[in-house]
């Protein structure tokens, strides 16, 4: 069973998409809690905005107070009505909104039937609750339900593709269709802000992305090019445009993946909720290789990003129970890249990390999960293409308010470089 909850501040809206497909006969109301039901089968959505605007102050200050949780069960679930209610229910005492006013609706419009909760987050006192931890505590009200009622499982990255992710492998041959089986399942399932997130998620599979732009009939064009790679991050074979492999995975269509990301993202609290579980780690591992293990049990990767000498200027974590991507600095202070060099050249242990300098222009660390860290590549030109490649991170007309280049990280990035010995000539 798949939950997906959202957060907004527009009651009505909800109220209305939900009640009239009641009222047209798309759907039933299965049960309310602190919320007037005449059992007419019908929604008043006026009436049921002013009986949940009582749970309301008037001065309310909680921002996005309105939840809107979607319920999805396995399609070969076989589920009556008093099993859908009983399942909305329970989830909702699992994760801690039982004590609050609710709707919970049936969609019949579509052959899926599946189940819409409207609710707010305002608390009785007038204080909000929480919502830095939703996806963990939705995913453990999910699994345990399943359990409870024979459900089948479902994960969110399944629902967009049934093939599994796998490293690329030349040696294997129809290296196109490798690339394009893992690059449109980790652009469809991954969240992520930048070209640099995605990059590291995507480098754990022997692929790299890069940005193209170019003139072509007067007119200046952007676009995407993927590459297969092998387990040192050298590239292997011809690169492929994006038009190739299709649509869903070019330059528009990551795009608008960017600012869906960031507003789930932060409407999720998953920052928060990544940082309470990671520092924790960081300040019980020993080295870097340490650090990596442990965040590897809890199914978490991080991707660092070396300079030419060695030090850390970038860290992007990767979380692939939530699918969700972010670098350090977005979370907290201690999970930049300059927090992450000092603690680790303060370890007793930070020789642990083998790292293995391939030549000026990439760097690669040798011990990630796939054996392929995210690297930095210096664009050179070539004959097959007539572009140019923005710098390494990519994307920065994108968003405007959401630099690509982490500030922080690019400043101590060009810090540590400026550290390197000059070699003088000999004195004559």
């Amino acid at each position: 069973m798949v939950a997906k909850i959202s957060l907004g501040n527009s009651l009505f809206g909800v109220l209305a998409y939900n009640g009239n497909k009641i009222n047209k006969g798309e759907g039933k109301l299965l049960a309310t809690n602190r919320i007037f039901d005449d059992g007419s089968g019908m929604v008043n959505i006026h009436m049921t905005q002013e009986d949940f605007m009582r749970f309301i102050p008037d001065r309310c200050r909680t921002e996005n107070p309105i939840v809107h949780i979607s319920l999805n069960p396995h399609p070969d679930d076989r589920l009556t009505d008093t099993d859908m209610e009983n399942i909305a229910r329970e989830y909702m005492e699992k994760i801690g909104f039982g004590g609050q006013p609710y709707m919970v609706y049936k969609h019949e419009d579509i052959d899926r039937h599946h189940m819409h909760i409207v609710s707010i987050r305002i608390k009785e006192d007038g204080k909000a609750i929480s919502s830095s931890n939703n996806f963990y505590r939705s995913k453990k009200a999910t699994r345990e339900l399943e359990k409870k009622y024979n459900l089948h499982t479902a994960e969110h990255g399944k629902a967009v593709s049934e093939i599994p992710l796998r490293k690329v492998n030349a040696s294997e041959g129809d290296v196109k269709k490798q690339v394009a089986n893992t690059v449109k399942a980790v652009v469809r399932g991954y969240h992520y802000q930048t070209l640099g997130e995605l990059r590291a998620v995507l480098s754990l599979y022997n692929i790299d992305v890069e940005e193209t732009r170019g003139i072509a009939r007067n007119r200046e064009y952007h676009g995407l090019v993927y590459s297969a790679t092998d387990d040192n991050g050298n590239k292997v074979g011809n690169p492929f445009k994006a038009s190739n492999i299709g649509t869903s995975v070019g330059y528009e269509a990551v795009r608008k993946c960017f600012a869906w990301s960031k507003k789930q993202i932060a409407q999720g609290g998953i920052a928060a909720s990544l940082k309470e579980r990671i520092l924790p780690i960081l300040s019980a591992s020993t080295g870097e290789r340490d650090f990596r293990e442990r965040l590897r049990h809890l199914g978490m990767d991080v991707v660092f990003r070396y300079t030419d000498s060695g030090s850390i200027y970038g860290a992007t974590f990767i979380d692939h129970d939530s699918r969700n991507v972010l670098n350090g600095s977005r979370m907290c202070r201690e999970l930049s890249a300059n927090a992450l060099e000092q603690h680790f050249c303060n370890s007793s242990h930070n020789h642990e990390a083998t790292q293995q300098v391939v030549n000026a222009g990439q760097v690669y660390s040798g011990d990630s999960l796939n054996g392929a860290d995210l690297w930095e590549t210096r664009f050179t030109a070539s004959s097959d293409y007539e572009h140019s490649r923005s710098d390494f991170d990519g994307f920065g007309s994108f968003i405007s308010d959401d630099p690509v280049v982490d500030p922080a990280e690019e400043e101590f990035r060009r810090r540590m470089q400026g550290k390197k010995k000059r070699h003088r000539a000999p004195k004559l």
